[in-house]
């Protein structure tokens, strides 16, 4: 059931992105983002950039993240692909102002990357970099961290290479998707999300605290 999930918010996503964010000059995030730009500059068919961009962070997620990340992220990513491919040639057109339809296409984004994210998928080669960082630092401080840095400043050099290597206009409208996307997915999982804690009692801490870190890849203290 979670990988139906996981293909259907890939192709909700690339809906988002081909057919309302792409013609009304703004791109996604990440390496999407970074995908869609270099496809703009050479001509590169996108779902092929969006491939080849995305590939290395798939290789090392599968090393540090394990084979069932490995499998939604290729369901994921595939589902993405492809349907980047086939709503390209759907002719597709909202006769409406760029602002609006911009947030209208961020707020179908973020629905579809947070059915992604709700059953443990990615698209985004941003958030593979983001969660390995994080677990690295987990591990080491025994402390609870957010990626929402790591991928604050990943999307700030996406859209500093759009303003200076696109236009303007395109960085400004792209920065609104995310404000719009990431407020949607903040609401779904904040919503439907809590954190659950479990205290244990023993004599012998270390040996369990280390297969909660390294095999089940949580936090404790």
């Amino acid at each position: 059931m979670s990988l139906l999930v996981i293909v259907f918010g890939a192709l909700v996503a690339a809906f988002a992105v081909a057919c309302i964010l792409l013609p009304n000059d703004a791109i996604d995030y990440g390496t999407a983002g970074i995908a869609i730009i270099i496809s703009k500059l050479t001509g590169m068919n996108l779902s092929k950039t969006v491939f080849f961009v995305f590939l290395p962070f798939l290789f090392v997620g599968f090393f540090a993240l394990g084979k069932e990340f490995l499998i939604k992220a290729i369901f994921g990513s595939g589902a993405y692909m492809l349907g980047l491919e086939i709503f390209e040639r759907i002719p597709f057109e909202l006769n409406t102002e760029h602002f609006i339809a911009v947030v209208f296409g961020g707020a179908i984004l973020g629905a579809g990357l947070s059915l992604i994210l709700r059953a443990g998928g990615c698209i985004d080669g941003s958030e593979i970099l983001a969660a390995m960082i994080v677990s690295k630092l987990q591990q080491r401080s025994g402390r609870n961290m957010s990626m929402t840095g790591i991928l604050i400043a990943f999307n700030a050099c996406v859209y500093t290479a759009a303003f200076l290597l696109i236009n303007r206009n395109s960085a400004l409208l792209s920065l609104l998707v995310y404000i719009v996307a990431t407020a949607v997915i903040d609401h779904f999982t904040d919503r439907f999300e809590a954190i659950k804690q479990v205290t244990i009692i023993t004599k012998e801490p270390d040996p369990i605290i280390n297969w909660i870190r390294d095999d089940m890849h949580k936090t404790c203290t």
